[in-house]
């Protein structure tokens, strides 16, 4: 089970973090993986533990932000089967601490990157009669999250998008889900933490983990691990729907 033998997957940001753990789960899961990453350096490392691991994987240098660039790639690769959208970058502040450019540039990368590789990939999907697209989200897109002004409008237009993907292919066989983790522990948390902290890193680290009831950050594979099934045949009769990861933080926080 859970298996994407032949499967064709694009993963977006996966030179670090979840869009990593997510290339390196499906490639051992049988996928040819296509990473595009506009840290084609960090992407090449992920490439280099694929392919030690016996699987395979390629590396397309690629901003996310650009329509053209996701285009070109696309078609290169063509006819995909599975379209993840990890790619995503972070700000800090709220609407009135937040400014016109980190405003665009948030939307940029989230709103604009993940509607672009949406695009590019539907013709693809449809060479190959249907296929999977797969959002990443964040439990700030159903929750307020303080000092998340530009990311959680970002990560909540994300859910919005993948529910109207979800309604608008039913009839070509494109399912569309996302999923919403809670914080995840990865080196992009702890740059964020040593950036906006400085010398209150282990007290801000243990603050966030613990703001997950089940006290403690997710694991990038955990994440992969959900990933891997939302795009398995297996869950064929899964579309339109959000899966928060979140050690019980939207339900349990009371």
């Amino acid at each position: 089970m859970f298996q994407l033998n032949g499967k064709k997957a694009v993963v977006t940001g996966g030179g670090s973090g979840i869009g990593q753990a997510i290339a390196t789960v499906f490639a051992a899961r049988g996928a040819q993986v296509h990473i595009l990453e506009l840290n084609a350096t960090a992407a090449m490392s992920t490439l280099e533990t694929i392919e030690k691991a016996g699987g395979k994987a390629e590396v397309y240098a690629c901003n996310v932000a650009d329509q053209a660039e996701v285009i070109k790639a696309m078609e290169a690769i063509g006819g995909i089967d599975i379209l993840v959208n990890c790619a995503g970058i972070a700000h800090v502040g709220k609407l009135e601490t937040t400014s016109e450019f980190d405003f665009d540039r948030v939307y940029s990368v989230n709103v604009k990157g993940t509607y672009n590789c949406m695009f590019a990939a539907i013709p693809q999907l449809r060479k190959q009669g249907g296929g999977v697209i797969l959002n990443v989200a964040s439990i700030a897109s159903t929750v307020g999250i303080t000092d998340r002004f530009a990311y959680s409008m970002s990560k909540g237009a994300v859910l919005t998008m993948t529910l109207s993907v979800a309604r608008d292919y039913l009839a070509e066989n494109i399912r569309c889900n996302c999923i919403s983790p809670a914080r995840v522990h990865t080196p992009f948390v702890d740059g964020f933490i040593a950036k906006n902290y400085p010398g209150r890193e282990a007290e801000m680290f243990e603050k966030l983990s613990k703001s997950q009831p089940i006290g403690r950050m997710a694991k990038p594979e955990e994440v992969a691990w959900l990933a891997l099934y939302l795009c398995s045949d297996q869950a064929g009769f899964i579309t339109g729907t959000d899966y928060p990861i979140d050690g019980g933080f939207i339900r349990l926080n009371n």
